[in-house]
């Protein structure tokens, strides 16, 4: 419950929590301190202010857009004119919406972001807008350091994942005339605060990442915000560094359409580029290790994959729940849920002459959403028009394609792993010993692994 607190004749509800609210007075004390010009009195503080207390924890386009909502916020029986300082009764119901506020409180202070005019903005600003947003969530991780081991922007401009990511969030807007993000007349379009109001409710992504940027660029203490829970940790085992195929964008779309237990540590189980091109080092290192995202990326750049709920085995039935889906990263970010038509959500097969060899997802046998064939290097995606599981198109650049780079990643906490034991001389070394002082080859020794979370650091 919030504190109810004067406002200079009106009556706000703070949602803050006594500590939270102390800190956010103390923030506001801290910018009105140094308003850095004449324009803003000891009660208020300046654009420059703001600038001077975050630094280049964010985008200079986000800090005046930050600003802008705080200045244009409205007070309940005040009126204001325009202004070139935030007030601390502003400043506190903006940072209340903004961070403990409904969609329809958020989205008051979004649309004060885009603008100052009343009415509908133009769905090409709420674009800007979102794209922005992305890119200052990147950046504030990347300036905190706490990309967690992921790999950010690598050159200036912003990269096509994060373009990707702003434009899967972009189309669950619901516009009044009922077009759809990239039609060509979408840019024009209105969008008014139902629509904005309507959006944020349902992609809760929108406010995390206001939230992340507002906790983050302020460094604020009394966080609820649990970054474990937005942008897992990064393993790949010790000496075993590797460019992957995921960076930070990519990360953030796929741990948000996983289950909370799901988004705190993703651990490397397969690369291509570590592993080699084998399909036997597929098999033996993804299976009974727990849900994990396989991807791809073609030749022609396309990059996809699917999450598999259930640990992977090798055997010649469908395996697998309603909790997997097929997703793609390149050209667009999008996911495919279970239809109900079938239930052929995962297939792993080796060394079978009357079944078909190879990793697939959704669809039939030879008429998959997503395979991976046991002459590794080779797959197919097929979808006409859509994948009978997941109701997915065509993935790939081409049906049958060609790829060089495939990972599978682990999802769950190794904590809450089991190690699957593959030899009863596993749980009783000193059998083994015995067994090797008696002069007998284990011809099985190197062929097998140890599971990788056993030296995985932290572990």
């Amino acid at each position: 419950m919030g504190n109810n607190k004067s406002l200079s004749g009106s009556t706000f509800c703070s949602q803050f929590l006594p500590e939270e609210q102390a800190e956010v007075d103390r923030l506001f004390g801290a910018l009105s301190s140094g308003t850095g010009g004449a324009e803003a009195s000891s009660r208020s503080f300046s654009l420059q202010a703001l600038k001077s207390h975050i630094g280049e924890a964010l985008p200079p386009e986000m800090v005046g857009r930050l600003f802008d909502g705080m200045r244009r916020v409205g007070l309940t029986g005040k009126v204001r004119g325009p202004s070139e300082s935030v007030s601390q009764e502003q400043f506190t119901v903006a940072m209340s919406h903004l961070l403990k506020g409904s969609s329809e409180e958020k989205s008051l202070v979004i649309l004060k972001m885009i603008t100052a005019a009343e009415g509908p903005v133009r769905a090409a600003e709420v674009q800007e807008f979102t794209e922005d947003l992305v890119g200052a969530v990147e950046h504030v991780l990347a300036h905190r350091q706490e990309l967690r081991g992921w790999a950010g922007r690598k050159a200036e401009g912003p990269p096509a994942s994060a373009q990707g990511l702003a434009a899967h969030l972009l189309s669950e807007i619901k516009l009044q005339g009922g077009q759809k993000f990239l039609e060509p007349q979408w840019p024009d379009s209105d969008c008014d605060r139902a629509a904005i109001e309507e959006w944020v409710f349902r992609v809760p992504l929108v406010g995390t990442f206001l939230s992340m940027v507002v906790h983050r660029g302020f460094l604020l203490r009394s966080s609820s915000l649990e970054l474990a829970t937005l942008l897992p940790e990064r393993h790949v085992g010790p000496g075993r560094e590797v460019e992957s195929i995921l960076d930070v964008f990519s990360v953030l779309f796929l741990s948000a359409q996983l289950r909370r237990e799901q988004r705190h540590r993703w651990r490397l189980l397969f690369s291509s580029q570590l592993h080699g091109q084998s399909f036997s080092q597929l098999c033996g290192r993804i299976t009974h290790q727990g849900p994990s995202l396989a991807l791809l990326q073609d030749c022609e750049g396309h990059v996809f994959g699917g999450f598999a709920s259930c640990s992977w085995e090798v055997k010649p039935q469908f395996q697998g729940d309603n909790k997997c889906f097929l997703f793609s990263i390149t050209p667009r970010m999008a996911v495919y849920t279970h239809t109900g038509y079938n239930d052929h959500f995962m297939y792993l097969n080796h060394g079978q002459q009357t079944m078909p060899n190879g990793l697939g997802m959704g669809g039939q046998h030879g008429y998959f959403g997503l395979w991976v064939d046991a002459d590794f290097g080779k797959g197919h995606s097929k979808a006409k028009p859509t994948c009978t599981t997941y109701s997915s198109p065509q993935l790939s650049a081409k049906e049958d394609f060609r790829f060089e780079t495939m990972e599978v990643w682990v999802v769950e906490d190794p904590a809450e792993l089991q190690p699957v034991k593959k030899s009863v001389l596993d749980a009783d070394p000193e059998d083994r010993a015995l067994l090797e002082a008696s002069g007998w080859t284990r011809h099985s020794e190197g062929l097998r692994e140890v599971p990788d979370y056993a030296d995985a650091p932290g572990n």
